[in-house]
């Protein structure tokens, strides 16, 4: 399965139902709270999640490529910001990989798919409801990727 990120876990909830659902899999949880971070340690312990690994995002070793990445990500940070963070984790991406995002409409959804495919992501939009977009952003087919380790 290889590797999995939750990009903004907060307390944990997708990261301990990847790891549950995919228990061969390491899960990568990453937020810049600490607090979140600590939660969602405690949380995957007590639910038996031993392939949860929470932690800040410059502690995944730049060697681990990923599967799959699944994000709401915080579009309130503004464009840049999320722009750079979408790039330094989609670039990651193995060549079949795909990030799973879900992306409130009025936040901007429809221009990021438009960033998202000028860099070369195809997407998909899988769901739109209740004024949210779920979108399947796959890894670009320019990607230089070599396997995880």
């Amino acid at each position: 399965m290889g590797d999995l990120l939750d990009l903004g876990c907060g307390y944990g909830p997708i990261a301990i139902t990847l790891a549950l659902r995919s228990p061969a899999a390491r899960v990568w949880a990453i937020d810049v709270n600490e607090r979140a971070l600590a939660l969602c340690k405690e949380n995957a312990r007590r639910a038996g999640s031993e392939n949860v690994r929470a932690v800040l995002p410059d502690q995944v070793p730049e060697h681990v490529h990923l599967a799959s990445i699944y994000s709401n990500p915080p579009v309130r940070i503004g464009k840049a910001g999320l722009h750079e963070l979408l790039t330094a984790w989609l670039d990651r991406l193995l060549p079949e990989g795909h990030a799973y995002l879900v992306v409130q409409r009025n936040l901007g959804a429809d221009s990021l798919v438009r960033w998202l495919g000028e860099r070369g992501h195809p997407v998909t939009r899988l769901r739109s409801r209740t004024g949210y977009r779920v979108l399947d952003v796959h890894a670009s087919p320019d990607s230089n990727h070599h396997d995880s380790q």
